[in-house]
């Protein structure tokens, strides 16, 4: 799950970064509206934290701009003023919900997994899918009950496909939202990651549709 971190203040945006990383995510970091507003204009996330009190461009008129161009991808607001008004105005123009500063890491961490949960139309916090089991909240999967043990990319290919059970996942939109954008990868690292995370769950899982993608089919439960 590929995150949009728009936040000047470099003691929070590297605390986030940290929290955010640890907890599977790939993080990319703004420090101004301009650059924010490009990047989600331009790019696809799962996710975008935004601060308003950004420079350049305050983050209240980035995230207009960006549903006024049809842009879908769920927001969560950051405000160091947190008034009442403030909170209305930032969910009417789109906002999928609202965090006041100061807050605790795992409040926030708590909030993206829940409005990506609810992008993705999966109101449970824990995703199931036949014999397969992943918990968001701790990071684990399970197989019949039992844990695998998974790399953070393999968890984050998991986590992608099983967000979008249902749907064929094509192998570049993987790419896109597994990877930050600085991070170097191979022409095939898709194909290898995901022949390492099959041998993991040792089960019929994930299936793929050559020439268009990935599928992990909708659960019949």
């Amino acid at each position: 799950m590929r995150i949009l971190l728009s936040e000047d203040d470099d003691r929070i945006a590297t605390d986030l970064s940290a929290s955010l990383t640890r907890a599977g995510y790939a993080v990319e970091r703004v420090t101004d509206g301009e650059e924010a507003w490009f990047r989600g204009d331009t790019e696809d996330f799962d996710a975008v934290i935004l601060d308003l009190g950004l420079p350049k461009l305050d983050g209240l008129t980035v995230l207009k701009r960006w549903r006024a161009a049809g842009r879908r991808m769920p927001i969560l607001v950051l405000s160091a003023r947190g008034t009442w008004a403030e909170r209305v105005e930032g969910i009417d123009a789109g906002a999928d919900d609202y965090l006041p500063k100061p807050f605790q890491a795992e409040e926030l961490l708590a909030r993206v997994r829940a409005i990506i949960r609810r992008s993705a139309g999966r109101p449970s916090p824990v995703l199931e899918n036949g014999p397969v089991l992943l918990d968001p909240r701790q990071m684990k999967v399970t197989v019949d009950g039992a844990p695998i043990a998974l790399s953070p990319q393999e968890y984050r290919l998991l986590s992608y496909l099983m967000h979008h059970a249902g749907r064929v996942v094509p192998q570049i939109e993987l790419t896109e939202h597994l990877y930050a954008q600085d991070y170097e990868r191979d022409s095939n690292s898709i194909e290898v990651l995901m022949g390492r995370l099959r041998r993991k769950l040792g089960v019929d899982f994930v299936e793929t549709r050559r020439g268009f993608g990935y599928l992990v089919p909708e659960s019949s439960e």
